[in-house]
């Protein structure tokens, strides 16, 4: 199959990073190098991109899309946790900008023996980078039924994590559960039949909480942020988007604490802590797709940018 991937917000994106002819600029989640091209496009000769993703298939595909800009695009396969070394190892600094497109791809979702999708029976895996051991197969006949749903909760949002939890440990002693389909009939058998009639499937917030179990996302994705600005020069600019709630609220809330400054008691006639703000804040409100972007592309309609500046 074709890496098939539509990025969201790509406009407001990239006018967002302000991109510099000469810069540096990281693409954190390469994908299928739609952002990443969009840069390379506003590159001069002296500019470079460096283009992260730790899915292999994702790395040659953006190779080969952006085959025509070899002189600028350098790509990377790792994980972005890894941005600091990745980036001094290419001999660089500092940085001027760098994007995150967080969440899963369209072609992750599509090709179904990589298991992300609830609606294609697969392989339970989940794994964005193959290399990886941990699949979500392992989680749902391993852990224990307190560890599942609280997992199923804290990644998920699901009201009936521990019912789900539950379901799943009582199937697993009859047979391994080791397809998506055997998943989805368990979830569904889980949640009663009224809340199932009601908002998404019933198995997108469960299959949504393996996933980031599965790839340590929401773990990661904040010292990665942390990492992130502190390469960024000054007036460089980060840019984050985001696809649900538990994501956006890591870059809301790490964005807020580096864009503050002082810490010292109320009332303190001078600063003792000499803490100096790392970020200003671009966006007070996230930016979210127009209604034309999701009648062209309805994945994007949960999707939120957020973007700040180093100072």
């Amino acid at each position: 199959m074709e890496f098939k991937h539509v990025p969201v917000l790509l406009d407001q994106a990239i006018a967002g990073l302000k991109v510099k002819p000469s810069g540096i600029y990281v693409d954190c989640t390469l994908g299928g190098g739609g952002h990443s091209q969009a840069i390379l496009e506003k590159l001069g000769p002296d500019g470079v991109l460096i283009g992260i993703d730790q899915d292999i298939v994702a790395i040659k595909a953006a190779s080969q899309k952006l085959r025509g800009y070899q002189a600028c695009f350098k790509p990377v396969h790792s994980n972005y946790r890894e941005i600091t070394r990745i980036v001094t190892d290419l001999g660089y600094k500092e940085i001027d900008g760098v994007i995150f497109d967080l969440g899963v791809s369209s072609y992750q979702l599509d090709t179904s023996e990589r298991g992300f999708s609830y609606k294609q029976d697969a392989p339970l895996d989940m794994r964005m980078d193959q290399n990886a051991t941990l699949t979500a197969e392992f989680l749902v006949n391993s852990l224990g039924e307190e560890e599942l749903a609280e997992i199923i909760w804290r990644y998920g949002e699901e009201r009936w994590a521990k019912r789900i939890a539950k379901f799943i440990v009582e199937r697993r002693k009859k047979e391994p559960i080791k397809t998506t389909g055997q998943l989805v009939d368990i979830i569904k058998g889980a949640i009663p039949a009224g809340a199932r009639r009601e908002g998404p499937h019933p198995a997108k917030r469960t299959f949504q909480a393996l996933r980031i179990e599965v790839n340590k996302e929401l773990e990661v994705l904040e010292s990665a942020l942390e990492d992130a600005v502190s390469l960024l020069k000054k007036g460089g600019r980060i840019a984050v988007i985001t696809f649900h709630s538990l994501e956006d609220r890591v870059v809301k809330d790490k964005f807020k604490v580096m864009a503050k400054g002082c810490e010292c008691p109320p009332g303190f006639p001078v600063c003792i802590c000499g803490k100096k703000p790392q970020l200003r804040v671009i966006t007070r409100k996230p930016i979210v797709p127009t209604s034309e972007e999701i009648v062209l592309n309805p994945r994007a309609r949960s999707s939120k940018l957020r973007i700040a500046e180093r100072c």
